[in-house]
């Protein structure tokens, strides 16, 4: 009898947290965002988000690389870091110092400055730059043809080519009156002040062209930047802090998702994580519970056709590629 009894109540039990789990999963969970333009509708191909203008295409992060990203190869999305010169100017950077994109140590191999770099005082950065100081380098000066030629290693009019470190404004003002539905992803690399002040500038740029405030959205590794970003800047739409990706991802596996408190727009992340072991996250039920919350959800960074082809078929939102050609093929094979 005792043992019916114990029977039962584990049964109860069962059932009340089956129940439970089913009622979580069929609640309709709050929006992160009432509108998300980084979000694909149903059954559409993904995005191409040009990863630092497509640096396997053209001199990454340059205007000569943003304008054949948008304006030849048809990107819906320009990826890239900011930087804030001494000056206050936001530039486009992977990197807080330029020796490894640009001739600034002269006429030497990328293998001689990449050693060089590893004496962290013998790097140029940005931070102790004016945009002036910035812009008399040639930001092609490295950058390698798919037949291995350093084609733009001796160019002069680099204003002209497009060549120089290019700004936040410059690119706005490039394509806002011909490609209003142009999208951005753009991470704040600068901490404390500096990083501050990089938001202000960014969100008074993006006011000079309100048409893109809605069209941007800003990520930070910085936790203070993230707070800042959230409080000062709430119109701006995010993309998930570490943390809150981490959040989101563990409680999505684990099926209670209506527990994350995060409020971003968009979820970027690679194909895995190494936690020790790899855990993979192409997973077809972290892109619908996204979806359900109007959370975009971004693979990076891509250069594979067979992986590309994967997220396509997983139904994600956007591909980050550093060949956005490539990319552009594979989704034709789509069409």
């Amino acid at each position: 009898m005792k043992k019916f009894k114990a029977l039962k109540i584990i049964g109860i039990i069962l059932a009340a947290l089956v129940l439970f789990f089913v009622i979580i999963n069929v609640i309709p969970p709050k929006k992160n965002v009432e509108s998300n333009p980084f979000v694909v509708g149903e059954g559409e191909l993904p995005m191409i988000a040009a990863h630092r203008g497509g640096g396997k295409n053209n001199p990454e992060n340059t205007m000569l690389a943003f304008r054949e990203a948008v304006k030849t190869i048809g990107v819906d999305i320009i990826e890239s870091d900011l930087y804030l010169t001494k000056d206050g100017y936001l530039v486009y950077n992977h990197d807080g110092y330029i020796d490894e994109t640009c001739n600034i140590n002269g006429d030497i191999s990328l293998e001689e400055v990449e050693a060089l770099c590893e004496d962290e005082s013998n790097r140029h950065y940005i931070k102790d730059m004016t945009l002036a100081e910035l812009q008399k380098y040639n930001f092609g000066y490295y950058f390698e043809d798919k037949n291995g030629e350093r084609i733009y290693k001796d160019a002069t009019d680099l204003e002209g080519m497009g060549l120089q470190i290019a700004t936040v404004e410059q690119l706005f003002e490039e394509f806002y009156e011909d490609y209003p539905n142009l999208l951005f992803i753009v991470e704040i690399k600068d901490a404390g002040d500096r990083g501050y002040k990089a938001c202000e500038i960014l969100y008074n740029t993006l006011e000079q062209y309100p048409k893109y405030l809605g069209n941007i959205v800003v990520g930070t590794f910085n936790d203070e930047i993230e707070v800042e970003l959230r409080e000062k800047y709430p119109s701006l739409m995010r993309g998930a802090p570490t943390g809150s990706a981490a959040s989101f991802i563990i409680t999505q596996y684990l099926g209670v998702n209506i527990f994350d408190r995060g409020d971003f727009a968009c979820l970027q992340i690679p194909m895995s994580y190494d936690v020790g072991i790899e855990l993979g996250l192409v997973n077809r039920g972290l892109v619908k519970r996204a979806h359900r919350r109007n959370i975009a959800v971004q693979y990076w960074t891509i250069n594979d056709a067979d992986e590309m082809r994967t997220l396509i078929e997983l139904g994600c939102d956007c591909i980050m590629t550093d060949d956005p050609i490539l990319l552009k093929s594979v989704l034709e094979e789509y069409e």
